[in-house]
């Protein structure tokens, strides 16, 4: 079946998300992070293009990227390229690392571009990784409220701060109410996206046990509980928060196996 042909957006702005090849972790560490955004600002700067927002989770990556001298295609695959070889080369890895084609969406408005800003720098909070959005250090987030960004001046926040106040002191904490919001934003509604059910993830962990019932879970070694955990976290759509909730085991245990 042939592939659909990509929208190309009148603004020049676009959601993008590229994720893991087969959903797998894409970043193990904090150099991995910190490798990533190092890539992404060599990308802006030869191409041109304007970053709005980011946000790295462990498989999948959300951009706000406005394309200029370069197009999101090129833009996108420069990125892919330039991290998938470093990251084969640490880890001794041959292959595909990340899939094959990114998901994007066109930003046409400030209203969506506003929706769009908040649903990613929101999605570790959804994900159960954290209670609050500040809490999370692999986003622009930060940037926008006058926090440490590393690399300095990654994200050019002024386009969207603007659109509440043309004073910035004023313009942060708009922002900062406008991301406290109670919300059903839903971006790039896709599958790549999809939250398991309870009954998938319950489903995930006792095929990782083996038979035993999951309540044994709390009664392991640390190691042998740990490496479990650590692969439930990686179940299709699971959250921290969900696991939790499903084997008894506090968040925090989870958050570190």
């Amino acid at each position: 079946m042939p592939r659909n042909v990509r929208k190309k957006s009148q603004s020049g702005i676009y959601h993008a998300i590229t994720r893991g090849i087969n959903r797998q972790q894409i970043f193990h560490s904090e150099e991995d992070c910190r490798r990533y955004l190092e890539i992404l600002e060599r990308t802006k700067d030869v191409s041109g293009c304007e970053i709005y927002g980011y946000c790295l989770m462990g498989n999948h990556v959300h951009l706000l990227v406005k394309e200029n001298k370069e197009g999101i295609g090129q833009i996108m695959k420069r990125l892919g390229t330039s991290y998938a070889y470093w990251y084969n080369l640490k880890y001794e890895r041959l292959g595909h690392v990340f899939q094959d084609r990114y998901k994007s969406e066109c930003v046409e408005d400030e209203k969506y571009l506003l929706t769009v800003i908040r649903y990613i720098h929101n999605n570790p909070v959804k994900a159960g990784m954290v209670k609050k959005p500040e809490q999370y250090r692999w986003s622009s987030y930060s940037a926008y409220c006058g926090g440490i960004e590393y690399p300095t001046g990654l994200t050019q926040t002024h386009i969207v701060l603007e659109l509440f106040s043309e004073d910035r002191e004023r313009a942060v904490e708009q922002f900062r109410r406008f991301m406290q919001q109670e919300n059903d934003d839903i971006c790039l509604d896709d599958e790549m996206l999809k939250r398991a059910t309870d009954e998938e993830t319950r489903a995930g962990i006792q095929k990782l046990l083996k038979g035993r019932e999951i309540s044994t879970l709390k009664y392991m070694k640390k190691a042998e509980r740990d490496s479990i955990l650590k692969q439930a976290k990686d179940i299709e759509g699971s959250s921290i928060r969900q696991i939790s909730r499903i084997t008894g085991i506090g968040y925090n245990i989870i958050a570190r196996a």
